[in-house]
C-alpha cells in the first residue's frame, strides 16, 4: 500500500486501504471527527443555489476526495499542503467548472507558533489558520498582506465556500472561490 493507514481514519468512513488509490491514502471520516466547520453547515456566504453547484456537494463529501502521502506519491493531486513532517495532503475532486480550490493542512497537534498565538490568539487556531491560508491561496494574496487586512477572519462579501475537517491527526481545509 502507497502511503500507509492513518490511524484513527476509518473507523466510520473508510480508508481504502489496499484498493489501489494512486498516490497514498484516501482519508475517511472516522472517529476523530471530520464534521463541517462552524455551524454544521459548508462555510462561506450563501449564493444562489445554481452559482454553486457542484462545490457544496465536493466540500459536503471532502473526506472521499483527500490523500495523504508523500509529495511524489500526491503528485497528480489538484492541489496539495505540505505538512512540517514531509507528508502531503492532496485534493483529488473532480473538477468545478468556474471555480478555483484551494486546501491547507497542519498537525492538529502541532504547537502553535508563540508569535501568531499572541497575535491571533491559540483558541481553534489551526482552523483559522488553514481557512486564512486557503483564502490568501485563492484571492493570490501574500498571507502578510492578509494579516494586515484581515487577521484570521473571513472578510465581509467573500465569495469562498469552504470545509474545515478534523481528520486523524490534521486540520484540513479546502476552499472554492469562482
Amino acid at each position: 500500500m502507497i502511503g500507509g493507514v492513518l490511524p484513527g481514519a476509518g473507523a466510520v468512513g473508510g480508508v481504502l486501504s489496499g484498493s489501489g488509490a494512486v498516490g497514498g491514502v484516501l482519508l475517511g471520516s472516522g472517529a476523530v471527527g471530520g464534521g463541517l466547520s462552524g455551524s454544521g453547515a459548508v462555510g462561506g456566504h450563501p449564493h444562489s443555489a445554481a452559482g454553486t453547484r457542484p462545490v457544496p456537494a465536493l466540500l459536503r463529501a471532502a473526506e472521499r476526495h483527500l490523500r495523504v502521502g508523500t509529495p511524489a506519491e500526491l503528485r497528480h493531486a489538484v492541489t496539495r499542503s505540505h505538512l512540517d513532517d514531509g507528508r502531503c495532503v492532496g485534493w483529488y475532486g473532480t473538477a468545478a467548472p468556474g471555480w478555483r480550490v484551494a486546501i491547507d493542512a497542519e498537525r492538529a497537534a502541532a504547537d502553535v507558533p508563540p508569535a501568531l498565538a499572541a497575535r491571533f490568539g491559540p483558541a481553534d487556531f489551526w482552523s483559522r489558520w488553514t481557512r486564512a491560508e486557503c483564502l490568501c491561496k485563492l484571492a493570490d494574496v501574500p498571507v502578510a498582506a492578509w494579516w494586515r487586512r484581515h487577521g484570521l477572519a473571513v472578510p465581509p462579501h467573500t465569495r469562498a465556500v469552504w470545509r474545515t475537517l478534523c481528520l486523524t491527526d490534521l486540520v484540513i481545509t479546502i476552499a472554492f472561490a469562482p
